[in-house]
């Protein structure tokens, strides 16, 4: 993927340095709240060459996110698709986001999210773009309503991803935001 620069942040595919950073998001206990499983170092390589790979493939996805002035990175925001999600419709593109705690609160997750949706519905043209996350998740949900993202009750789901021994992460509630309403609130902003 080309870089992408914020006023605060570069936007950039993971490198051999990021791995721990990408350890820790991926085992902290805060940060994987709302998520059934935390990732060992292996696991966790593994996973950050999948993600490279997808990144490198589609040029878009769970990108690292690196504060510009220091080069210190501090989690990933990004695009991804929703293959493995069969409840939600093929080709449908989400909008995702884990910051290690220090970074929470400093409004970085909104930056680097308003960047990916302008790269969403301008570079891949895409109609829409959406969001979910365990209906508990009140930090998460409060970025997607920043972002003028709406949710969509009709649309909640129960993620297939989730065991049975987490049934209480397995609800999920979906936000939506459209091209048209990007658009509109993107030139009213002006």
């Amino acid at each position: 993927m080309t870089p992408m620069r914020t006023e605060r942040l570069i936007l950039r595919n993971w490198e051999e340095r990021d791995r721990e950073l990408f350890h820790r998001i991926n085992s902290d206990e805060r940060v994987m709240e709302f998520f059934p499983f935390r990732r060992d170092r292996a696991a966790a390589d593994a996973k950050m060459d999948e993600v490279r790979a997808w990144i490198d493939k589609d040029g878009y996805g769970f990108a690292a996110a690196e504060i510009a002035a220091t080069g210190e990175c501090i989690g990933f925001v990004g695009l991804s698709g929703t293959e493995d999600i069969d409840v939600l419709p093929a080709g449908t593109i989400e909008i995702g986001w884990r910051l290690a705690p220090e970074f929470w609160g400093k409004g970085y997750v909104t930056e680097a999210s308003e960047a990916w949706l302008a790269y969403g519905f301008e570079t891949l043209a895409v109609d829409e773009i959406v969001s979910f996350a365990v209906a508990q998740n009140h930090r998460s949900t409060a970025v997607m309503k920043r972002l003028g993202m709406t949710a969509d009750p009709t649309a909640d789901f129960d993620h297939p991803g989730i065991p049975d021994s987490h049934s209480a992460l397995r609800r999920h509630v979906l936000y939506r935001l459209s091209r048209e309403d990007w658009q509109a609130r993107k030139k009213a902003a002006g």
